[in-house]
């Protein structure tokens, strides 16, 4: 099945207002390219090294989103260009985009990653340093903070799955009423295994990779 065969099926089963980033990680220009020409505007890339050479070969109005483990010493090589930050897990990474992005004369749309899986390998804040790190975003002009990420357990238990994403979903909806910058607080969660049960969880961000470019 083709590329663009599979970004349209995906898109007709999407509310309004869900964005599907297709996860071109790993995958080659001409793949994305082949993505672009059937309309695809948003793209995931996990790594900088591999997503700067990217943004620098293919047409310019593509959205990057970086999605990955980010670390603070690489911000400067994205900040020019980065669409959004889905995976921003510490107050110091905040940091240093802000002042990666005021050098830029950027404000950089950020997503904090919450920590919501039984998994000692994923990132991200507890709920409560989510509220302490809200507290402190004056000293930060130069990101906005748009809405939260998250990534399940990687089970196969799809109440387990389905539980962790209303979480954060019930925690959005918590921070809309106390935040007016939260008002149109985006929702980045589900992959290409569980994005269906994502978005009936309130999710208005989708990173798909394998359903769209099928697996290596």
């Amino acid at each position: 099945m083709s590329i663009a065969k599979n970004i349209s099926d995906i898109k007709s089963r999407l509310p309004e207002g869900v964005t599907l980033i297709a996860v071109s990680k790993t995958k080659s220009n001409q793949e994305i390219l082949e993505a672009y020409n059937a309309g695809q505007r948003d793209f995931g890339e996990n790594r900088v090294q591999e997503l700067v050479p990217k943004y620098e070969a293919l047409p310019k109005d593509i959205c990057w989103h970086l999605i990955g483990h980010l670390q603070s010493n690489k911000v400067k090589y994205i900040a020019p260009f980065v669409h959004m930050i889905h995976s921003i897990d510490s107050e110091k990474l905040l940091s240093e985009v802000n002042r990666q992005a005021a050098k830029c004369n950027r404000v950089i749309p950020v997503l904090l990653q919450v920590f919501i899986a039984q998994e000692e390998t994923k990132f991200g804040f507890s709920f409560d340093e989510v509220r302490t790190t809200l507290h402190n975003l004056a000293q930060y002009p130069n990101v906005k903070v748009s809405g939260l990420m998250g990534m399940a357990t990687n089970t196969g238990d799809v109440n387990q799955i389905r539980s962790e994403f209303r979480s954060l979903n019930n925690f959005l909806s918590e921070l809309k009423a106390t935040n007016s910058e939260f008002a149109n607080g985006e929702l980045s969660t589900g992959m290409s295994s569980d994005w269906q049960i994502a978005v009936e969880e309130g999710s208005t961000m989708i990173r798909v990779g394998s359903n769209i470019f099928g697996t290596r």
